[in-house]
């Protein structure tokens, strides 16, 4: 796509895809088949050329290897593989990936993704490097059986976040996600380029049901507002689909912030949320066993 056809292709084009189909996910009802682990808890454990977050101190472990973790561990079979825990993207590789998640009995319920670009960029050029690198993410959501990825917003040095750049360029991602059967996720993360309210401007604005809200437990509490926290989640939970994120705490600048598990599952419930949570421990000591402290806390509440 020329860099000059992609203002009129983000704007257009995919709005006669979104009136067309909807996201073809069969959700289970099952508790434990409801849960997912993240990757990113155990960055510190994993080997791959693109994660900065590798502790040479602790054991080494191959992305291709925590399919089977998970399930031996935690008897869950759902995983959240982080960008940055990829390899590569060559087709070998992630044919190789998804054999070893098959022969877990696993499936990728999400794929976290940053975009190495700005969404909001008053640069044209920039934002398509955005989009050109989450359609490659899309594809490899294809090839993996993951239902989904989550896009991140990055910002922009003297640029404030801006609902209509932002928006044109997820309607044309989420368009490319049409295509695949692939929905494109937002998550309340970064307090400044993804704050839950700017999300919910711009996932309304953009009115697809391949861009959805992806609810994080506690990253809205780092702003010390306990009320604001939970108005943002139950905000994003009205407009998700698929994927959420589970957390008790979180640790900042040393200080740990805490949310009450048991009132964002009754939230996420009076949304009438089908899909999947998957655990993303931030808390204090360490993932393997705060992992387990969110399973087991998840299951106490989806089996109520």
């Amino acid at each position: 796509m020329h860099r000059r056809r992609f203002l009129a292709t983000a704007l257009a084009a995919p709005r006669s895809i979104f009136a067309a189909r909807e996201p073809d996910i069969a959700f289970v009802t099952e508790p434990r088949a409801r849960l997912g682990v993240a990757s990113y808890p155990f960055r510190a454990f994993i080997e791959s050329g693109h994660n900065r977050e590798r502790d040479k101190t602790k054991p080494g472990m191959d992305l291709k290897d925590f399919p089977a973790m998970v399930r031996d561990k935690y008897k869950v079979r759902n995983i959240e593989p982080l960008d940055t825990h990829f390899r590569s993207l060559e087709t070998a590789y992630l044919h190789g990936l998804r054999e070893a998640i098959e022969k877990a009995g696993c499936h990728v319920i999400n794929i976290p993704v940053a975009v190495r670009a700005s969404l909001y960029d008053p640069d044209e050029a920039k934002r398509k490097v955005g989009f050109d690198t989450a359609k490659k993410w899309v594809d490899a959501a294809v090839t993996l059986g993951s239902p989904s990825i989550r896009v991140h917003i990055q910002g922009v040095r003297g640029v404030k976040p801006d609902v209509a750049r932002t928006a044109e360029s997820l309607r044309a991602i989420a368009g490319y996600g049409a295509e695949k059967n692939i929905v494109v996720n937002l998550e309340n993360d970064d307090p400044q380029t993804e704050d839950a309210f700017f999300l919910v401007k711009v996932l309304d604005a953009v009115n697809s049901p391949y861009l959805r809200g992806l609810p994080d437990f506690c990253n809205s509490m780092l702003t010390g507002n306990e009320k604001y926290n939970y108005d943002c989640v139950a905000a994003m939970f009205k407009r998700a689909y698929n994927i959420s994120h589970v957390k008790d705490s979180e640790v900042d600048n040393g200080k740990v912030f805490r949310v009450d598990v048991g009132k964002t599952f009754a939230i996420a419930n009076q949304a009438g949320y089908r899909g999947y949570f998957s655990m993303e421990w931030e808390g204090e000591g360490g993932p393997y066993e705060g992992t387990q402290q969110l399973i087991d806390a998840s299951l106490k509440y989806l089996s109520a």
